[in-house]
């Protein structure tokens, strides 16, 4: 008796080991397959080449419109295949069941309507149908001012504001530090750039279509005479008078800090290192007495 008692018991702490090592998580660092080995979990399918996994879920949720590209397909009947661009009045031509209005349709509702009107036709018997979308076009967000390149870009998923400006080439040196986003409901709010690259959500904000995107030219100071580099600089952040003779490489051999003049609205006026620079500002660095 004691003897079976032993072996039920042992049999017990076995199951439940090998139950906690199926629970416990993966270690971190490891290689996907691996993780997912130890875990005993099936690697996921891979997706075709064309589109990742996720570009196709995102591409799921995306409510089609006028010149969208879809491409629609039913399992095992090659003949059904069409590739076909949303026309103005939110239709597409389909073999067998005609015209079709998709506007305002998802590839996840599509799918099941079309695959419905196909076994009710009598056309196929449980048909399984896909629809892909392949070109976005009827949501997209515009971008002006000073970024890489400006025009209408899509919005194929959720991006937030950061990710649109890069996708444009980012901005340009001489735009300013801050970027306006101005929703399709004429809300207008300031974002800063910097913050836009290191700051949380509520400092990049998700972009939705018909948002526009507007990064101005950076004020723009003006500086001569006895410096290294002179010429006209835009103005980043709370510049000072200080910032602007760094930023030109500082004063020539025979230059002098405290021979610098300012020209603000016409009038000269006292310089002091550490004041703020303005829009405008005209600085003119003279030589130092021997």
């Amino acid at each position: 008796m004691m003897k079976v008692l032993m072996r039920l018991l042992g049999s017990v702490l076995l199951f439940a080991s090998a139950a906690a090592n199926a629970q416990q998580p993966a270690p971190a660092g490891l290689p996907p397959a691996a993780a997912a080995q130890i875990q005993g979990q099936a690697q996921p399918p891979r997706p075709p080449a064309g589109q990742t996994k996720a570009e196709k879920d995102l591409a799921a949720g995306y409510v089609l419109g006028p010149d969208d590209v879809v491409e629609i397909s039913v399992l095992g009947q090659p003949e059904f295949t069409t590739r076909a661009r949303i026309k103005a009045n939110g239709t597409i031509q389909l073999p067998f069941i005609g015209e079709q209005k998709i506007e305002g349709e998802t590839a996840i509702s599509l799918a099941p309507k079309l695959a419905e009107k196909l076994r009710t036709g009598g056309y196929y018997a449980k048909p399984v149908v896909n629809v892909e979308v392949s070109g976005f076009a009827s949501r997209y967000v515009t971008l002006l001012g000073a970024v890489g390149q400006t025009g209408l870009q899509p919005v194929d998923r959720e991006y937030r504001l950061s990710e649109v400006i890069a996708r444009a080439g980012g901005i340009r040196p001489d735009g300013a530090d801050y970027v306006t986003l101005t929703r399709a409901n004429g809300e207008q709010h300031d974002y800063n750039f910097e913050k836009l690259a290191s700051g949380g959500p509520e400092d990049d904000p998700l972009v939705h279509p018909g948002d526009k995107i507007y990064v101005p030219e950076a004020d723009l100071y003006y500086i001569y005479g006895q410096i290294n580099q002179p010429g006209q600089f835009p103005i980043k952040g709370d510049m000072t008078v200080r910032n602007v003779i760094a930023r030109s490489g500082g004063v020539t051999a025979s230059g002098s800090v405290k021979r610098i003049k300012l020209y603000r609205n016409g009038e000269e006026q006292k310089v002091d290192l550490d004041m703020k620079v303005k829009a405008g500002d005209v600085f003119t660095v003279g030589e130092r007495l021997f």
